[in-house]
């Protein structure tokens, strides 16, 4: 019998490290009486404005609120954003001293403008070009002065394309990572999707598994998901796939025999941040108990939680408890 109370008290002794292309989300709220005389669109009278953590950031929020000790290590720009950015961190107690900020790059800020409940317009601003050779190099340090002198349990790498993981830093540090026998989990993009070669555990969501496979998926089933097991394995040799399947929950699989757990009964509001969510979870069970199943079960649940909210939310300790308590005691 799994002692969850146990379990999730003992998140709180381990470190996390989470390495990606971390933003800044602005919101902006305003009411719209009128067209603009200068142009056929809405003239928008802002009433308030808020930001928040994005990206990666996301996932180090969902560590944090699990109550792991949590590092961001990213690279920002050495800009407005990045001071607004590192404040928000800071006040999560999420420890941004390894985080490089430089005046070759932007901070990633999506501002989105909102009217009546509905979005109006994004603004990016960002810089998605991969690190230049000199940042690479200086990141790559601080990473590995970061796993030498915390000793983290587990590294997640989150990319969103923005250039942060290069697939010479993402092979080099799961390289460090092995020597010193850190864990190394990745929700991967599009762009550098095979690059996680020897990482432990990979997250894409299926339709990413099966672009980059060039898959044709008609009916899900344990079979087929375990052929695409093989195919991963063939290009990464990871150690376990953990693949989310939206409204159809999660697949698993950990040398021979994979499985499918149904995601539960759930009023879904918003889906937004919920793969962000599920990452975070599995990496911090995974850490705690190398438990491949109760990493599925938990973070399947956490995931399903996350969408009965609007926006993007961090998932609620207590609330995750209960529900484990509730489904898998």
């Amino acid at each position: 019998m799994i002692d969850f109370q146990q379990l999730f008290s003992s998140f709180s002794s381990l470190k996390v490290g989470v390495i990606g292309d971390v933003m800044l989300d602005t919101y902006m709220w305003g009411k719209v009486d009128r067209v603009s005389p200068e142009a056929p669109v809405p003239v928008v009278s802002l009433q308030r404005k808020e930001y928040r953590v994005g990206g990666a950031g996301n996932v180090a929020l969902n560590c944090r609120s699990l109550a792991a000790q949590v590092t961001m290590l990213s690279v920002a720009g050495n800009d407005e954003e990045a001071v607004i950015l590192k404040k928000l961190l800071d006040e999560s107690e999420i420890d941004t001293s390894y985080m490089l900020f430089s005046d070759r790059r932007i901070t990633t800020n999506k501002t989105r403008i909102i009217s009546r409940n509905q979005q109006m317009m994004r603004l990016d601003a960002e810089t998605t070009d991969d690190l230049d050779k000199e940042l690479q190099e200086q990141f790559i340090e601080k990473i590995i002065l970061y796993i030498s002198n915390e000793e983290p349990d587990i590294i997640i790498f989150e990319d969103y394309n923005k250039g942060v993981l290069t697939e010479k830093l993402i092979t080099d540090i799961i390289q460090v990572c092995k020597n010193k026998t850190v864990i190394t989990s990745v929700d991967p993009k599009k762009k550098n999707f095979f690059a996680y070669k020897g990482v432990d555990i990979f997250k894409p969501n299926l339709k990413e598994v099966k672009e980059a496979l060039n898959f044709q998926v008609d009916e899900l089933s344990v079979p087929v998901l375990e052929n695409i097991h093989s195919e991963l394995l063939r290009f990464l040799d990871h150690r376990i796939s953990f693949i989310t399947l939206s409204e159809k929950g999660v697949f698993y699989q950990q040398e021979k025999g994979g499985h499918i757990i149904p995601s539960h009964m759930r009023n879904i509001a918003d889906v937004s941040g919920a793969g962000d969510t599920v990452i975070a979870v599995a990496s911090l069970v995974y850490a705690a108990t190398k438990d491949v199943k109760l990493m599925a079960d938990i973070a399947n649940i956490a995931g399903g939680l996350v969408c009965e909210e609007v926006g993007t939310v961090t998932i609620n300790k207590e609330k995750l408890l209960k529900e484990c308590q509730s489904l898998l005691g």
